[in-house]
């Protein structure tokens, strides 16, 4: 079988990807540009793509195509009416990344509320050194214990999020965009109660026509001005232009970003003009990335390609 793997940057370096000969003669391109894909894609029984559309007017030139392998869960990026019409099955990773994810979301809220850089940067700017007293408190540290955090979307990875919570002896709530997860274990709210009573809201929901735009200006507004926000779900759910706003004017602590609009962010964005310290982490959609979710996707992805051909 000839591979095609259209992104495989998206990977990152990894050594492990020449193992993809096992299944088949592979052939990685780094990045393919929407203007490359037909020429790339055309010796492919197997496509493998993170990012790269496959639509409706590329499957149709490819005779050969037997299987598209997404190396992510979602398969936004492939039309997937016109794969099941051509009788081309789509195979996405389930599930690989629930780890990483969760680990990041507790990344974010333990510098949210230990400020760890902030205190790293002291020591090593000598502050700390040109004082008299042993201890310097600046922004302070606050205990997670006792506070409520809500869970916006409590799938695999919100379940994930909720367990670690747990140990730090945290209340537990959720709201379900679905609308039919209401028997999680855990105590499920509305969005309007969630956004008034949570200190740490996180966002664990895919992207859909429920959560588009789902946290705007009137919904941050009814937040506590002591609580946080967290996106590690994805772009698009939380209004970026009314995020800034609000926490211009306070009307919530601080918030951390994983995932964007548009990605890469653009370099005109209003998320990069809020300088106040402290109030805004972003990070570049590495959320799923860990070592070992990357190995479990590779892995997941033979698999799907082994099932297939058996």
């Amino acid at each position: 079988m000839n591979i095609v793997f259209l992104d495989a940057l998206t990977m990152g370096d990894m050594p492990e990807l020449q193992s993809l000969q096992e299944v088949g003669n592979c052939t990685m391109y780094a990045e393919t540009s929407p203007e490359q894909r037909l020429k790339r894609c055309l010796p492919a029984d197997i496509i493998i793509t993170n990012k790269v559309k496959i639509d409706a007017a590329l499957m149709t030139q490819l005779p050969k195509l037997k299987l598209i392998c997404v190396a992510a869960t979602g398969t936004n990026n492939i039309d997937l009416e016109k794969a099941a019409a051509l009788n081309i099955p789509v195979k996405n990773v389930k599930g690989y990344s629930t780890n990483s994810v969760a680990q990041l979301t507790f990344g974010f809220i333990i510098e949210l509320f230990n400020r760890v850089s902030y205190y790293d940067q002291y020591v090593k700017d000598g502050k700390y050194s040109a004082q008299n007293l042993f201890t310097h408190i600046g922004p302070g540290l606050e205990e997670m214990s006792g506070k409520t955090i809500g869970i916006v979307g409590m799938g695999d990875i919100g379940k994930a999020v909720a367990r670690i919570a747990t140990a730090f002896q945290m209340q537990i709530q959720y709201y379900s965009t679905s609308g039919k997860n209401t028997d999680a274990g855990y105590k499920a709210v509305s969005l309007e109660e969630l956004l008034k009573t949570s200190d740490i809201i996180s966002i664990h929901a895919p992207f859909n026509p429920q959560t588009a735009n789902l946290i705007q200006y009137e919904q941050l507004i009814k937040m506590k001005s002591t609580a946080v926000l967290i996106n590690v779900g994805r772009g698009g759910i939380v209004a970026e232009e009314d995020l800034v706003r609000a926490l211009k004017e306070n009307k919530l602590k601080a918030a951390a970003l994983d995932v964007f609009q548009q990605e890469p962010l653009p370099s005109d964005s209003p998320l990069l003009k809020l300088k106040e310290e402290g109030r805004l982490l972003l990070t570049p959609h590495i959320a799923w990335a860990s070592k070992q979710a990357r190995i479990t996707l590779l892995e997941g992805i033979k698999n799907n390609i082994k099932q297939s051909f058996v």
